[in-house]
């Protein structure tokens, strides 16, 4: 990868951002598969830290919070108890931002009690001010939001949503049809016209459309945890900082005021790698 020109590096970068699978990029690009993998890799891991040292001190107000499934090397049903749990189902804990549309917090694992805590804890120390919080039904996330809060300075709600029941006999690939979606207030004052978690919903479909990892019936999952980790990591730093929102026009960094302008993929490749060297020196 060292050898690998920047040109390069660009033209297999905006690739993968826009969906690609490895191999695709390789016929595209002609650079060789394992090179792709380690430059994702590394960028990836750039994009982690730069991230976790730009998301802080955020003056987000309306926060929804989702999960997104997706797998590594075999689905949960395949997995032998010998294999251990970076094998399996895993879940992406997305934070979005409904005002500017950042994504300020983000967490893979399990959907478990441990994953939602570490990823509440994550979100509650980037935030400059209360905001109020949407989450699902998924009942971790209430002690979670206790532990990280306290119970004072966030006003905190679920919705609840309630799903038809599958009918004898009946065979189904979607999700079942929601009945009902009801907003319960758990902490604070969470006004009621704000309970939603419409547009986080909206950012799972962005996730499978960008990150051809998550484009289901396809050979293009991941085989390693650490490979799926590094590609959402540059997704979320290129939709954060490069990719202009049709919303506002501009990243969802500038609308947050966390940048002056929208950056280009040279600028985030840079940035990344330059973190990188940082922590490595």
């Amino acid at each position: 990868m060292n050898g690998l020109k920047k040109g390069k590096q660009l033209a297999v970068l905006s690739a993968l951002v826009e969906g690609n699978s490895i191999r695709s990029v390789e016929r595209m690009t002609g650079v060789h598969r394992d090179t792709i993998m380690r430059l994702m890799t590394r960028v990836g891991e750039g994009c982690l830290r730069l991230m976790d040292e730009r998301m802080r001190n955020l003056p987000a107000t309306l926060i929804q919070v989702d999960e997104i499934w997706t797998f590594v090397q075999k689905k949960q049903k395949r997995v032998r108890p010998t294999e251990g749990p970076d094998v399996g189902d895993q879940y992406v804990f997305v934070a979005l931002e409904a005002n500017t549309k950042l994504v300020p917090s983000f967490t893979v694992g399990k959907r478990d009690a441990p994953t939602a805590q570490a990823f509440i804890r994550d979100l509650q120390g980037r935030l400059a001010r209360r905001v109020q919080l949407t989450t699902d039904g998924f009942s971790p996330y209430r002690d979670a939001v206790e532990e990280a809060w306290h119970g004072t300075g966030i006003d905190y709600a679920q919705l609840v949503k309630v799903y038809e029941g599958e009918r004898v006999g009946e065979a189904r690939y979607s999700p079942p049809k929601i009945k009902a979606a009801i907003p319960i207030p758990i902490m604070g004052n969470p006004k009621i016209e704000f309970i939603s978690t419409s547009y986080v919903e909206r950012q799972n479909l962005t996730i499978r459309m960008q990150v051809r990892r998550f484009t289901r019936l396809t050979n293009a999952f991941s085989k390693k945890l650490c490979n799926l980790k590094a590609a959402l990591a540059l997704h979320f730093a290129y939709y954060n900082f490069v990719r202009p929102h049709s919303k506002h026009g501009v990243a969802p960094a500038v609308a947050a005021g966390l940048e002056r302008y929208t950056w280009s993929l040279a600028e985030l490749l840079e940035a990344a790698l330059d973190g990188m060297r940082c922590g490595e020196s």
